[in-house]
Protein backbone atom coordinates (compact mmCIF):
# COMPACT_ATOMS: atom_id res chain seq x y z
CA UNK A 1 0.00 0.00 0.00
CA UNK A 2 1.27 3.39 -0.98
CA UNK A 3 2.06 5.84 1.90
CA UNK A 4 -0.59 9.03 1.99
CA UNK A 5 0.59 12.09 0.28
CA UNK A 6 -0.13 15.10 2.22
CA UNK A 7 -0.83 18.92 0.56
CA UNK A 8 -0.33 22.06 1.78
CA UNK A 9 -3.30 23.42 4.18
CA UNK A 10 -3.82 19.53 5.50
CA UNK A 11 -2.95 19.05 9.05
CA UNK A 12 -0.12 17.27 10.24
CA UNK A 13 -0.50 13.72 11.99
CA UNK A 14 2.39 12.56 13.07
CA UNK A 15 5.80 14.14 14.03
CA UNK A 16 8.65 12.94 12.15
CA UNK A 17 11.01 13.64 8.81
CA UNK A 18 8.74 14.33 5.58
CA UNK A 19 9.68 14.10 2.12
CA UNK A 20 9.09 17.15 0.05
CA UNK A 21 8.40 17.54 -3.70
CA UNK A 22 8.28 20.22 -5.35
CA UNK A 23 6.53 20.89 -8.82
CA UNK A 24 9.66 21.76 -10.89
CA UNK A 25 12.05 24.17 -9.05
CA UNK A 26 13.60 22.07 -6.64
CA UNK A 27 14.60 18.39 -5.92
CA UNK A 28 12.85 16.58 -3.46
CA UNK A 29 14.40 16.94 0.30
CA UNK A 30 13.38 15.95 3.73
CA UNK A 31 12.39 18.61 6.11
CA UNK A 32 10.92 17.87 9.94
CA UNK A 33 7.26 18.85 10.95
CA UNK A 34 5.69 18.19 14.15
CA UNK A 35 1.62 16.51 14.37
CA UNK A 36 -0.92 19.19 14.96
CA UNK A 37 0.90 22.08 12.31
CA UNK A 38 -0.54 22.54 8.69
CA UNK A 39 1.48 21.64 5.90
CA UNK A 40 2.61 25.07 4.67
CA UNK A 41 2.43 25.79 1.32
CA UNK A 42 6.11 26.47 -0.68
CA UNK A 43 7.02 30.40 -1.61
CA UNK A 44 7.80 29.67 -4.71
CA UNK A 45 5.58 26.79 -6.27
CA UNK A 46 2.66 27.62 -3.82
CA UNK A 47 0.44 24.52 -3.63
CA UNK A 48 1.97 22.66 -6.30
CA UNK A 49 4.23 20.87 -3.04
CA UNK A 50 3.26 17.36 -1.37
CA UNK A 51 4.35 15.52 1.83
CA UNK A 52 4.87 12.18 2.36
CA UNK A 53 6.19 10.95 5.86
CA UNK A 54 9.25 9.06 5.93
CA UNK A 55 10.37 8.75 9.45
CA UNK A 56 7.95 9.11 12.71
CA UNK A 57 9.73 10.44 15.27
CA UNK A 58 8.86 11.67 18.79
CA UNK A 59 9.67 15.49 19.51
CA UNK A 60 12.29 15.53 22.61
CA UNK A 61 9.62 17.46 24.51
CA UNK A 62 7.73 14.39 24.52
CA UNK A 63 10.35 11.71 25.15
CA UNK A 64 9.61 10.86 29.18
CA UNK A 65 13.67 10.48 29.34
CA UNK A 66 13.79 14.28 29.06
CA UNK A 67 10.83 15.61 31.21
CA UNK A 68 11.85 17.35 34.84
CA UNK A 69 12.04 14.11 37.36
CA UNK A 70 8.93 15.42 38.80
CA UNK A 71 6.95 15.08 35.51
CA UNK A 72 8.38 11.68 34.29
CA UNK A 73 5.92 8.87 34.05
CA UNK A 74 7.72 4.80 33.79
CA UNK A 75 4.61 2.80 32.90
CA UNK A 76 7.18 -0.13 31.67
CA UNK A 77 9.40 -0.03 34.95
CA UNK A 78 12.39 1.64 33.40
CA UNK A 79 14.66 3.84 35.65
Amino acid sequence: MAEHIYKPGESVPRSGLYLVTHKQHRTQHEATLFQGEQFPPCGTCGEDVAFQLSHPAVPISEDADFKPKNMRSHPRGHR
